[in-house]
């Protein structure tokens, strides 16, 4: 049985909607690692950042819109957010926040191995063990969403 098409979706479907079960598990997912993140003591800001970063590499502008929004809710700056594309090339990132970015990039570009090592590398002067894990999390979790977001051709609307 198909579904009604999303209008300017291009004939696709909403994955979420037209399978709720899978949708919703990954759902629960992320609200584990949201837990996980906490737990292992990392902030919401870097959690976004991180959220934000693999979205901005995976093309995903409904994540972006809707992680943007978050990201300034825990109380980053517009300033940070509009350079976190170059945020190598600035000093408004900290170390720990430097680390899980280069964590995520890896994460999400896994067949780059040299880079896999080196972000890895940092990760260990940077963050715990538990934060290490909970990055990698974070990021596998947001490419899922950017995934189901991006082939659904989720669209993101003006505001008003």
């Amino acid at each position: 049985m198909t579904s009604p098409v999303p209008a300017g979706a291009d004939r696709r479907i909403y994955i979420d909607k037209q399978s709720p079960k899978a949708y919703h598990a990954l759902v629960q997912t992320s609200e584990a690692v949201r837990a996980v993140a906490a737990d292992a003591g990392l902030d919401r800001v870097l959690v976004e950042l991180v959220n934000l970063r693999v979205s901005q590499l995976n093309g995903c502008a409904y994540c972006l819109h809707l992680h943007t929004r978050a990201a300034l809710r825990a109380g980053d700056t517009p300033q940070r957010l509009g350079v976190l594309a170059a945020w190598r090339d600035t000093e408004l990132f900290t170390p720990a926040e430097r680390a899980a970015l280069a964590l995520a990039e890896a994460t999400t570009h896994p067949a780059d191995t040299a880079a896999q090592d080196a972000a890895y590398a940092a990760a260990r002067d940077a963050l715990t063990d538990d934060q290490i894990s909970a990055v990698i999390w974070v990021a596998v979790t947001i490419n899922a969403f950017n995934r189901v977001s991006v082939m659904s051709r989720h669209r993101v609307r003006a505001e008003q």
